[in-house]
């Protein structure tokens, strides 16, 4: 039975960043793919990829979905799943073209 009371929680998703040089995100449900330039990662709210230089993960909590990033941050971006691909998958589907 739905309570027209009840409130449906997606999840709590901050994006905190620090002098351009460190990057916390909570509500990340997942890193799909992730190098020293980029980081494709799964949110609460939606698909990110983080572009920079020289990106380390500082800090993993899995069970929070807290995640600290070092490095050179150049950009920031929510994507839309259909523009989601990873490195492996655009190889693959070259390959079987």
């Amino acid at each position: 039975m739905n309570n027209s009371n009840e409130q449906i929680i997606v999840g709590s998703h901050e994006v905190k960043v620090f002098d351009r040089s460190q990057i916390l995100l909570t509500g990340i449900k997942k890193i799909t793919s992730f190098d020293n330039e980029e980081f494709l990662m799964e949110s609460s709210l939606g698909m990110i990829l983080l572009k920079g230089e020289g990106l380390e993960i500082l800090k993993l909590d899995t069970h929070d979905g807290n995640v600290k990033i070092k490095g050179k941050i150049n950009s920031f971006n929510y994507i839309e799943d259909k523009h989601v691909k990873s490195k492996d998958e655009s190889i693959i589907a070259k390959l079987f073209k």
